[in-house]
């Protein structure tokens, strides 16, 4: 017997049986924006700003075509979220990242007091929320942010090694 699923909006039902994980669909987009960021020859990492189940802003990194050290896909997703609400807070969104935050923007998902910040592969070299600071906990700031790591860590860090991988040539080793 077939088991359709339900057309009412609500995939709470298709996640249990497809044995997919709450935050996965979201992170899913975001994948997608940071394979569209290696198309574009950047680094690829992705964002979804998620607002009472919709996603309200999505975008890749630009440093590259734009030219703008501040180009990250946290930052621009940030800015059309804001846009989209018509305000700097951000209160109510879940930011979906395919990697862990930098200092920077960390900086700026504290300052838009995001609550929730679900993030795939960790960053050794420059995470800002576990690996190497942990600026979403710090006591001496006025804002926290909760935090998840790790959701589909697998394919966010595979699409990172693949892409500098390409950059360091075919005969090049981890």
């Amino acid at each position: 017997m077939d088991f359709e699923f339900p057309d009412d909006g609500d995939d709470g039902l298709r996640r249990m049986l497809s044995g997919e994980q709450p935050h996965d669909r979201w992170m899913r987009l975001a994948l997608d924006e940071a394979r569209a960021a290696a198309e574009e020859d950047e680094v690829p990492v992705g964002a979804v700003v998620v607002a009472a189940g919709r996603v309200i802003a999505s975008a890749h990194n630009q440093r590259e075509q734009l030219a703008d050290p501040t180009a990250h896909a946290e930052m621009i997703a940030l800015t059309q979220a804001a846009a989209h609400l018509g305000s700097w807070r951000l209160e109510g969104c879940t930011l979906y990242v395919t990697l862990e935050p930098c200092p920077m923007c960390a900086g700026a998902i504290l300052q838009a007091r995001v609550p929730t910040v679900v993030w795939g592969a960790a960053d050794p070299k420059a995470g800002a929320v576990a690996s190497l600071y942990r600026l979403f906990e710090d006591a001496r700031l006025n804002h926290r942010v909760e935090h998840v790591g790790g959701v589909l860590a697998e394919q966010c860090g595979h699409i990172l090694t693949d892409f500098f991988r390409g950059k360091r040539g075919p005969s090049s080793r981890e």
